[in-house]
């Protein structure tokens, strides 16, 4: 073989070096390639406690490793030769625009992930043109999220208390305030056994122990943004010192029943979905009962463990009741393919939790428009793969459910 000097002239075209980013958020977030890229990250830069909170399930999160598998297993069957230079993915959902088949979940106590909380979240939602769900255990209140988002979508998501007074009047305010959809969820009877909460002690605010203190030292700007901001708190409820777990058993109502769901029927007059659906029987009932959708979900694998997969249920229940209702689903969603994937099935749009939780952790709003970029970015490109160019052109002929023991096709 023959070598020479490298030639200048040669090498000049190739020498493209980026201007480095000072910015140390930003040239983190901009590493993020995933979902999984900002939770490493989140990771990194959140004590034990939120972290494990937001990250875990219940008992031997059997659930939601199953709803992951559930994804990971999905094979696609893409068109060739269609021309997809344009792309569409907005639709319609619960009678209002949005810009993407996604919505931000309801989480609880979210300012404990990261000190700018669910107003990051709605704020990001809202430069994406998609809805975002407020939780009746968040910690910001109905009316900041609504100034916060003036022009966004808002959900409120509604638990059921003992006292209904108290519950109904949390309705009225969000009413009150201009959101369009109640999801009332009603998988939580009594709290599940979330392990990783009971073995870290997290209790709500966080308790500054010996174990906590050590926790921090490698994570002092989580500390210093807890410390030096609003103290946490409930937005919608009397202050609390105790944990997650005694706070949803003191709370909440095991008796609830159609009967209740009834009564918010004739309250309120917006948009009604009820979320935490997981049988089929359970949500032809639903669809008898008049609500406008169900989010078939499993609490993120927080509550019964072993539950049924969402992803799974979804082709029985859209060929069942999708004409007469719409379908969300929930639990496990960690990529845009993901989301694709729930569309062809029948699902109407999404609700994401973790994948957009992971982002504040990592860097605020600016983290989740991170993770809402990375959605983006790949549910367009899973489309174009797929060979359409709209929401409605996918449909169960694009997607085959596979499972360890055998394959069945999703119609």
């Amino acid at each position: 073989m023959r070598r020479q000097l490298p030639n200048p002239r040669e090498l000049a075209p190739l020498m493209r070096f980026r201007r480095p980013e000072l910015n140390g958020r930003r040239r983190r977030l901009n590493g993020a390639l995933t979902i999984d890229d900002l939770r490493t990250i989140a990771k990194r830069r959140t004590p034990k406690a939120p972290f494990d909170y937001t990250d875990g399930a219940a008992e031997a999160e059997i659930s939601l490793a199953r709803a992951r598998q559930a994804y990971l297993d999905i094979e696609f069957h893409p068109s060739i030769l269609r021309d997809v230079s344009e792309v569409s993915t907005d639709r319609t959902v619960l009678g209002g625009p949005s810009v993407l088949p996604l919505a931000i979940a309801p989480t609880g106590f979210t300012r404990m992930m990261q000190t700018e909380g669910e107003i990051a979240g709605a704020r990001a939602a809202a430069a994406f043109g998609i809805p975002f769900s407020l939780s009746t255990m968040g910690t910001a209140s109905i009316e900041a999220v609504r100034e916060a988002i003036p022009e966004g979508r808002a959900w409120f998501q509604l638990y059921l208390w003992r006292d209904r007074e108290r519950s109904m009047a949390l309705v009225e305010r969000a009413a009150q305030s201009g959101y369009d959809t109640l999801l009332v969820t009603v998988d939580v009877p009594v709290a599940g056994a979330r392990l990783r909460d009971k073995r870290n002690g997290m209790s709500i605010p966080p308790a500054l122990t010996l174990g906590t203190i050590v926790n921090a030292i490698p994570r002092p700007a989580w500390w210093i943004d807890f410390l030096t901001t609003e103290p946490l708190a409930f937005a919608s409820l009397s202050e609390w010192d105790g944990t997650v777990a005694e706070l949803i058993d003191t709370m909440f109502d095991p008796s609830v029943t159609f009967d209740d769901l009834r009564w918010i029927r004739e309250m309120w007059k917006g948009k009604l979905v009820v979320k935490g659906v997981q049988s089929l029987d359970d949500a032809v009932a639903l669809t008898a009962l008049g609500v406008d959708g169900i989010v078939l979900s499993n609490h993120g694998g927080r509550q019964l463990d072993r539950a049924p997969v969402p992803l799974q249920l979804l082709p029985s229940v859209a060929k069942e009741v999708g004409s007469d209702l719409e379908i969300l689903l929930d639990t496990g969603i960690m990529s845009g393919a993901d989301v694709v994937a729930a569309v062809a099935l029948g699902a109407r749009s999404t609700l994401i939790g973790r994948a957009y939780l992971y982002g504040l952790m990592a860097g605020g709003q600016e983290g989740v428009e991170r993770a809402l970029s990375i959605l983006s970015d790949q549910i367009t490109r899973t489309m174009r793969l797929l060979g359409v160019t709209s929401l409605d052109e996918l449909g169960p002929q694009h997607v085959t459910l596979l499972s360890p023991y055998t394959s069945h096709h999703a119609d």
